[in-house]
Parts: C-alpha cells; structure tokens; sequence
C-alpha cells in the first residue's frame, strides 16, 4: 500500500531556508491511528494533522536532498523546458528510491521512489514489501498526467488550485493508496475518461 503521494519543490525558493522544501500538495493513505502510537494516540485532531504535515515535511526534505545529489553526480545542466514540452521533461527526469528507516519520519520502514522534474518533484512512498516496480510505473503514469493535463511547468502554475484534479487523478490512479495491475484495454479505457475529465 501507498502510505503518501506528495508534489513538492526541489530548487530554492526565496521565501524558503536553504535546505528546505515546500510542499504544494501531498495526500495521505490509510487509516491515521494506525500509524500513531503510545503518546501519538491522545492527540487531538488539531495536534495529528500538524504532526502529519511535519512527516511529509520530513519526506519532502529527505528526497530534496537526494534529488539534489543525483543532479550533482550526473553533472547534467537542467534547462527549462516551455509548455508542450512536458514528455521531454518527464524523459530527462531525474528518478531514485530512497529507504526511511524506523522513526523516519513513520514508526516502520517505508520506501520512497521520487521523480525530479525540472523544479518539482513528485514522490510516492509505500510499504517495504510492495512492488517497486509497479509502484514506478504508476509515479511515473501519474506524474506524466500531472505535466500533460494541468500544465505544471508553465509559469504562474498555481499547483495549490489543481489540488481537486490530482485528487481524481489519485482515485483513478492509485485508488485507496493500493497499487493496481493494468492491463492495456484498461488502461485506453482509463487514459480517455481521464482525458474527458481533464478538459473539461
């Protein structure tokens, strides 16, 4: 299971420390007391979505740094790219996976697996024992929805105001955080309802 989805930048912001990332959209899976234990269980709702927040903050921080290492080691100059020219960006991305250990941020293991495209980066984490492959396809199947659709390396796109269309995109996509099999005559089915949604 996908225990978070989250967009986030990955260059510097100037209202931003150095170091740190913002986070423009993230989506947590599964049931919230779960994941809390001991002193975590007598939060209130307040305190739990504030404690939430901080670990996909952690997350985000986490995979800007690898993100900024792998672009470092690969030597390659990043060059804007202009609207239409999505495909190409998503091509030239920059991928990892990354292990957060036990109280990184979550009590248990998880696995991240981010793409860094231009300024963002979009990261999925999930359980240790889930197919990295198939959840690859699916960062990858959701993030290249996200730059064809919503056109988000345009200038002046405002992530925070697509936020109900990456959540159909997430239900369509990755239903209750669970990674799914497709098949190609579902997966046409699917593009072309996404499509549809999309323009309208």
């Amino acid at each position: 299971m996908v225990q978070c989805f989250l967009i986030h930048t990955v260059n510097p912001v100037s209202t931003l420390a150095p170091g740190e990332s913002r986070v423009l959209y993230s989506r947590v899976f599964g049931p919230e007391e779960g994941a809390l234990t001991g002193a975590d269980s007598e939060l209130g709702p307040e305190q739990r979505r504030l404690l939430q927040n901080e670990k996909v903050a952690v997350v985000a921080r986490q995979v800007r740094s690898a993100v900024t290492l792998s672009r470092e080691a690969s030597g390659r100059v990043l060059v804007e790219t202009v609207l239409g020219e999505e495909l190409v960006a998503l091509q030239e991305a920059d991928s990892g996976v990354q292990r957060l250990g036990r109280g990184e941020p979550w009590a248990g293991e998880r696995s991240a697996l981010w793409l860094g495209v231009q300024s963002l980066a979009f990261t999925l984490v999930t359980e240790p024992h889930e197919n990295l492959l198939l959840a690859e396809g699916t960062l990858k199947n959701i993030t290249r929805h996200c730059l064809e659709h919503l056109r988000m390396l345009g200038t002046g796109s405002e992530v925070l105001l697509k936020s109900d269309r990456i959540d159909v995109l997430l239900h369509r996509l990755l239903p209750h955080g669970q990674l799914l099999f497709l098949n190609h005559r579902f997966t046409q089915s699917l593009e072309k309802e996404l499509a549809n949604y999309m323009a309208q």
